[in-house]
């Protein structure tokens, strides 16, 4: 071999091994941006639940009421009907055994059921049914525009299904949530008969009250 080639071959190899450096260092440099140098920022929330304690009802006792009558107390409202057959009696008896877990901080929690079937469901049925389950539960009901407009307050979904087999040969379809707001109405949060035992959700609404969560 010439000392000509040997100086070319030389070259290109030099010339490689730079490119292999280059490789090297920019592969080297991503993984260190993407796994220590830059991170996506976590996403932000803002804002509260569009989920409001308005309304304007009549009690089971016939009393015309609204949330100001239950403001400086927190509540705990469950949209039903008194011919629900499942999921009406089993939240409700749920709702009386965290309320007796309260004790004396029972006085500070105003348990409300808000009925989506005022057709049937007048105060004096509502007197009936709710004392059945809790002497503090207070049954809500109304004109069907009362009470549809309190249902988007809280933005709870119902409806009527036709059902043969059913009392009056229908039912109504609801959501099943218990919503806690705060003594000014306020959103606080959300719960459901049979994620928490009753003991959890007592916990955890009084440690909420008592300014511990």
């Amino acid at each position: 071999m010439t000392p000509t080639k040997t100086t070319q071959l030389g070259r290109i190899r030099f010339s490689l091994w730079i490119l292999v450096a280059a490789a090297v260092l920019a592969l080297g440099g991503a993984y260190f941006v993407r796994t220590i140098g830059v991170r996506e920022p976590p996403p932000v929330t803002v804002g509260e639940a569009d989920v409001r304690s308005e309304f304007s009802l009549t009690d089971h006792n016939g009393n015309h009421v609204t949330e100001a009558d239950f403001l400086g107390r927190w509540q705990l409202v469950f949209f039903g009907f008194t011919h629900c057959p499942d999921i009406c009696p089993t939240t409700l008896a749920f709702m009386a055994n965290v309320l007796d877990r309260f004790g004396d901080e029972v006085e500070r929690v105003a348990p409300i059921f808000i009925t989506v079937d005022p057709t049937r469901d007048t105060p004096e049925v509502m007197a009936e049914y709710v004392q059945a389950f809790h002497p503090k539960l207070v049954g809500l009901t109304g004109s069907e525009a009362e009470v549809a407009a309190a249902a988007q307050s809280f933005r709870v979904y119902y409806e009527r299904m036709e059902e043969e087999t059913a009392p009056d040969g229908y039912l109504m379809a609801h959501s099943g949530h218990i919503y806690l707001m705060t003594t000014e109405g306020r959103f606080e949060d959300v719960f459901r008969e049979g994620e928490q035992s009753a003991a959890d959700m007592a916990a955890d609404i009084l440690a909420r009250m008592n300014g511990k969560q």
